[in-house]
């Protein structure tokens, strides 16, 4: 591989958040609360409203509903970016966040495994372990076969799985994804699909935003916000 991964620009910056107080039992897991969580601008009608969640590790969790019902809003909030309108979302032992954007966005000259050895570089690793332990997250986005391409020659689906391969290897206590599909072709959306399960990893929280029927069915469980103005708790429900 390119020595030349060692000088990577660090494009992707730590977002530390305030963390709620913890005990000892519960090993620093991530954890994010959400209770009658619900936000609207201005005076305008409520996005959602009486939200009530849990958010655990080890599953990625599906954030649901039409365009304009509030999905990036409420990434938002819960990323503690945004302050709801009403309610209160807590997040515990969540100090490092990553935002995947509809778009991929990489280095047009730099291979697809330097994207991914660069977080790893950072947290000390050396080329040779970071090199390691990129081939095994990009295994789990089905993208070794590509792994000495540059950026530029990647299609839009291995881009985008190379931009989720990326956050995990940045090792974040929350992952956000916001519509991974939405620019891609049905052929495309549906190997991003077949990947999402490779996000689930014990140590993150992974929150996906979707209006996908197909994107929703790959989640572990769902939030819809097709049911923000129910007065009874909108827990994420199983696909």
């Amino acid at each position: 591989m390119n020595d030349h991964a060692a000088s990577l620009p660090l494009t992707e910056t730590p977002i530390r958040v305030r963390n709620a107080a913890h005990n000892d039992d519960d090993h620093d897991t991530p954890l994010v609360t959400g209770t009658n969580v619900g936000h609207r601008f201005k005076n305008g009608p409520w996005l959602f409203s009486n939200l009530n969640f849990t958010l655990h590790t080890g599953e990625a969790i599906g954030l649901c509903g039409p365009s304009g019902s509030g999905k990036s809003t409420l990434l938002s909030i819960i990323a503690g970016f945004d302050n709801p309108s009403k309610g209160t979302v807590t997040r515990e032992h969540v100090s490092r966040i990553r935002w995947v954007f509809q778009n991929p966005h990489g280095m047009p000259k730099r291979t697809a495994i330097d994207h991914v050895v660069q977080p790893l570089l950072g947290q000390g690793l050396t080329r040779e372990q970071a090199e390691d332990e990129a081939v095994a997250i990009m295994s789990m986005f089905r993208l070794t076969h590509v792994a000495a391409r540059e950026f530029s020659e990647l299609s839009g689906g291995e881009a985008q799985r190379l931009m989720l391969a990326r956050a995990i290897a940045s090792k974040p206590d929350l992952l956000l994804v916001d519509e991974p599909t939405a620019q891609l072709d049905q052929h495309t959306a549906n190997d991003i699909d077949a990947t999402l399960t490779g996000l689930a990893q014990d140590d993150v929280i992974v929150i996906i935003a979707t209006h996908d029927s197909n994107t929703r069915a790959a989640c572990s469980r769902v939030i819809d916000l097709a049911w923000h103005d129910s007065a009874s708790t909108a827990e994420g429900r199983m696909s």
